[in-house]
C-alpha cells in the first residue's frame, strides 16, 4: 500500500472532509472499513492516471483531446468527451505542467526590478565627443555626480557632499560605500554632520516619476481627471519683483540698467554669498534633490546649458515641460552647465541679512552665472529668472531677446506679437492657420527667430474648450496646474473658481500644442505687432507704424488695465512696461529698441501697433473691440493686403490708419467715428497723449545708436501737441 500514499493524499480537501464524516461514526470497526473503501477507490484512480501518462509518453507529448466511444478515453461528465492534457516528466518521475512560462525571478523585489526596463544611457559611445567620450557609463554617471556635487559645494569648503543617484525610499539602489565605491562622488573634507551622509540625486526624472514623487511626498498634489498634476506653490502665487536682487560688480556696474524705472535692485557680492550659501545648506541636508540639466534657446549654435537644483518635484516637473529637454545623446555629453538655480524656495532667507526685506530673495549673480531663490516656491521666478539671463547674455552676442510671441505662416512669414497682460498675445499669436514658434519668449539673430523655451505657461483662469481648445487640449498628463480648485472626487478642474488665487497657470511642453513647429525656429520676421489694449477707447484698431514709431511705441511699452474692484472708481489706468517686459530686462530699454530698429530695417520688416481694446468710448461707456474684427485685422497683415492700403494720419499721435480692412466696418478704424461725444473724446486723446510723454521722460536723456539722429527721430515719433 506505501506507493499509492503519494497520489492519495494529494487531496487533502478532500480527505480532510471524509476524515471528518468518519469520525461521527462510534463504532472503530466501521470507520476502518469505510476508510478502506476510500483508499482502493484512490489507489484505482492512481492507476487510471499511470497509465494514461504511459500512453501519453509513447506519442509527442501534446495534450490530446480524445471525442466518441472507443477512442480508449474514459468519457467526460454528461456524456461530453474529456479534455485529457499530458504533461511532461522531469527525470525525477515528478509531474510540472510548463503550459505557462515562469518570471525569471526568485524574490517579489527581483520581480518588480524587472518590471522596470533600463532606459538610459542609450547612446553607443561610438563617436562621442566632449567631456564624457570614450568612458564606461559607470564614469559617466561618476563625472555626472562629480559636476553635480561641485555645483553645491560650499563656499567655505570648496568641495560638495557626498551624492549617489536614486530614490532614498528605494533602499536596494542605494549603493554601500564598502560595496560599490565607484557609484557615489564622495569628496574628502572636515567632518560635519552633512559630510557624514549621501544626498540622493534624482537626476533628469521623466515626467512619470515625477508625478509619483510629487503624489507621494508633496502635500497638496493630486492627479485631475484630465492627468494634468495639480500642485501648490505655497504663499507665494505670483513673482515677487520687489525682492529680486542683482549683484553689482565692476561688470555690471556700467552694463545694466540701474536707477529709475529700472528692475534691478543692486545688492553685493557678499551678500549675494551669504543666501548662497544658506540655500545649499538647505539642499545638502536634504535626504534627495531634484537635478534637470536641459537647454534655453532652439539655435543650436547659440543656445545655454542650465542646470536646476531643487527640493519639490513640482519645481523639476516645471522646468522639465518650460526649458528645452535634451536628447539621450546630449545629456550624456552635457558636462559643466553655462548657468545654475539652486532653488531652495521652502526655506526663508535671513531678514538680517543686508538688503533683505522680507523673508523672500531672488538673487542673481551674472559673474558666477548663478540664481539662488529663498522663501518662495512660485515656479514662475526660475523662468522669468532664466529670461533675464538670456536678456544679459544675448545682446553680448548681437543677439535680440524679445518678451513676444511668434508664429509663421505656411509660405514662411514670420510674425512677432509683443503685449502685456490682458491684450490677447497669446490669443491671437496662436492661429490654427499657422505654425506656432512660441508663446512668450524668443530671440532675433543673424539667421532668424529662434523660442527660447520649451514649453507654454498659460494662464488658466475663465479657460473654456470653446475659448482656447488649444490650452484646453494642451491640459493632460505631464502638464503642471498650479493653485487651480478641482472637485474633491471627480477631481474636475473649476477654471472659474478664484479660492487660491487669479494667477492660476498651465506649464506644459510645447509639443502639446497641435501646431507648433518643432524646432521651434523660422526665418527673419516681416511683421512686428505690438497689441495694447487701450481702455480710454482713444487709439485705432490698427496703425501702421514707421520705424521710429516702432521704436518709439516699443520702448513705451503701453497697455490700459480697468483700475479694478474698488467701489467706486471706474477710471482706467495706464500701464507701461519698457519693451513689454520691463520687469526682466538687464539692459536700458534703448539698447534693445537700437537692435530691434536695426534688425527691422536690415530685413525689411513692417510696425504695426493693434488696439485690442475699447472702441465708441472709453471703458464703462464704449465697448471692447470684437475679437473677430482684430482676427480679420490681423489676417490682412499676414496676407500682406495692409500694405496696398490706403491710409490717414491722425491727429495727436500722428499715426497712420487703413481706410478699409476686409471683414471690419470701416467706421470703426478711426476712433473718432465712434464717439458721440467729440468734445470728450478730444481730452481722453489729450490725456492719454500726456501720459505717454511724462512715462517717456526717464528714457530722453538715452543716446540710441551710434548718433543722436535715431534717438531724435523717436522722440519726434510720439505724441505731438
Amino acid at each position: 500500500m506505501t506507493p499509492i500514499w503519494p497520489s492519495v493524499l494529494t487531496s487533502h480537501h478532500l480527505l480532510n472532509s471524509i476524515l471528518h464524516i468518519l469520525h461521527l461514526f462510534d463504532d472503530r470497526s466501521i470507520r476502518n472499513f469505510l476508510f478502506n473503501c476510500v483508499l482502493v477507490v484512490h489507489y484505482s484512480r492512481y492507476i487510471s492516471r499511470k497509465r494514461s501518462i504511459e500512453m501519453a509518453s509513447n506519442g509527442n507529448g501534446n495534450a490530446s483531446v480524445s471525442a466518441g466511444k472507443g477512442s480508449g478515453a474514459s468519457g467526460g461528465r454528461n456524456g461530453l468527451p474529456k479534455i485529457q492534457t499530458q504533461k511532461r516528466q522531469s527525470p525525477n518521475g515528478i509531474c510540472r505542467d510548463d503550459t505557462a512560462p515562469t518570471v525569471k525571478a526568485q524574490t517579489i523585489d527581483e520581480l518588480h526590478s524587472l518590471q522596470r526596463k533600463k532606459s538610459a544611457p542609450t547612446t553607443p559611445l561610438d563617436g562621442v565627443q566632449g567631456a564624457f567620450a570614450n568612458l564606461t557609463e559607470e564614469e559617466r554617471h561618476k563625472q555626472q555626480l562629480q559636476s553635480i556635487s561641485a555645483s553645491l559645494a560650499s563656499l567655505t569648503r570648496e568641495t560638495g557632499p557626498k551624492l549617489v543617484r536614486g530614490d532614498p525610499a528605494r533602499q536596494s539602489e542605494t549603493p554601500r560605500v564598502s560595496h560599490a565605491p565607484d557609484h557615489h562622488f564622495a569628496p574628502t573634507f572636515a567632518a560635519s554632520d552633512s559630510s557624514l551622509k549621501f544626498t540622493h540625486v534624482l537626476y533628469n526624472l521623466s515626467p512619470a516619476e515625477l508625478y509619483e514623487q510629487a503624489i507621494q511626498y508633496e502635500k497638496g498634489s493630486f492627479i485631475t481627471s484630465s492627468g494634468a498634476l495639480a500642485t501648490l506653490s505655497g504663499a507665494k502665487t505670483g513673482r515677487s519683483p520687489k525682492d529680486k536682487r542683482v549683484v553689482r560688480d565692476e561688470t555690471t556696474e556700467d552694463e545694466l540698467w540701474w536707477g529709475k524705472g529700472s528692475p534691478n535692485i543692486e545688492m553685493d557680492e557678499h551678500t549675494f554669498l551669504v543666501n548662497r550659501e544658506r540655500a545649499v545648506d538647505y539642499l545638502n541636508s536634504l535626504d534627495k534633490v531634484f537635478v534637470n540639466d536641459q537647454f534655453l534657446n532652439w539655435d543650436p549654435e547659440n543656445r545655454i546649458k542650465v542646470r536646476i537644483v531643487s527640493a519639490r518635484a513640482y519645481h523639476s516637473l516645471f522646468m522639465h515641460n518650460m526649458c528645452i529637454r535634451p536628447t539621450p545623446e546630449e545629456l550624456e555629453n552635457f558636462g559643466t552647465p553655462d548657468f545654475t538655480i539652486y532653488n531652495a524656495g521652502q526655506f526663508p532667507c535671513n531678514r538680517y541679512t543686508h538688503y533683505m526685506t522680507s523673508s523672500t530673495s531672488i538673487d542673481l549673480n551674472l559673474g558666477r552665472r548663478e540664481m539662488v531663490i529663498l522663501g518662495t516656491q512660485y515656479a514662475g521666478e526660475m523662468k522669468k529668472g532664466l529670461f533675464g539671463v538670456m536678456h544679459y547674455l544675448m545682446p553680448k552676442r548681437q543677439i535680440l531677446s524679445l518678451h513676444s510671441g511668434c508664429n509663421m505662416g505656411k509660405n514662411g512669414d514670420v510674425a512677432l506679437f509683443f503685449g502685456l497682460s490682458g491684450t490677447g498675445k497669446t490669443t491671437l499669436s496662436t492661429d490654427h492657420n499657422r505654425y506656432l514658434i512660441g508663446d512668450d519668449e524668443h530671440c532675433w539673430s543673424d539667421k532668424g527667430v529662434s523660442n527660447i523655451e520649451g514649453g507654454c505657461y498659460a494662464k488658466c483662469i475663465d479657460l473654456s474648450r470653446e475659448k482656447e481648445p488649444d490650452i484646453w487640449n494642451a491640459i493632460k498628463f505631464g502638464t503642471v496646474l498650479e493653485n487651480v480648485v478641482f472637485d474633491e472626487h471627480t477631481r474636475e478642474v473649476d477654471y472659474l473658481d478664484k479660492s487660491v488665487t487669479e494667477n492660476t497657470r498651465a506649464a506644459y511642453p510645447i509639443e502639446y500644442i497641435p501646431n507648433a513647429k518643432i524646432p521651434c525656429v523660422g526665418p527673419h520676421p516681416k511683421n512686428v505687432i505690438l497689441l495694447a489694449c487701450d481702455a480710454f477707447g482713444v487709439l485705432p484698431p490698427v496703425s501702421k507704424l514707421n520705424l521710429a514709431q516702432t521704436m518709439y511705441h516699443f520702448i513705451s511699452g503701453y497697455t490700459a488695465l480697468v483700475a479694478g474692484t474698488e467701489e467706486g472708481v471706474k477710471e482706467p489706468r495706464a500701464t507701461f512696461s519698457a519693451c513689454f517686459g520691463a520687469a526682466f530686462i538687464m539692459l536700458h530699454p534703448t539698447k534693445y529698441a537700437a537692435m530691434l530698429a536695426s534688425k527691422m530695417e536690415k530685413h525689411g520688416a513692417t510696425g504695426w501697433l493693434v488696439n485690442t481694446g475699447w472702441s465708441g468710448g472709453s471703458y464703462g461707456s464704449g465697448s471692447r473691440m470684437k475679437l473677430a474684427y482684430t482676427r480679420k485685422i490681423i489676417d490682412a497683415i499676414h496676407s500682406g493686403q495692409l500694405l496696398s492700403a490706403n491710409y490717414k494720419k491722425t491727429e495727436v499721435f500722428g499715426l497712420e490708419i487703413p481706410t478699409e480692412v476686409d471683414g471690419v466696418p470701416s467706421e470703426i478704424l478711426d476712433p473718432v467715428n465712434t464717439w458721440s461725444d467729440k468734445k470728450a473724446y478730444k481730452e481722453t486723446l489729450l490725456k492719454l497723449g500726456g501720459l505717454f510723454k511724462n512715462n517717456f521722460e526717464v528714457f530722453v536723456n538715452h543716446k540710441i545708436g551710434k548718433d543722436d539722429k535715431l534717438t531724435e527721430e523717436i522722440l519726434g515719433a510720439g505724441p505731438n501737441f
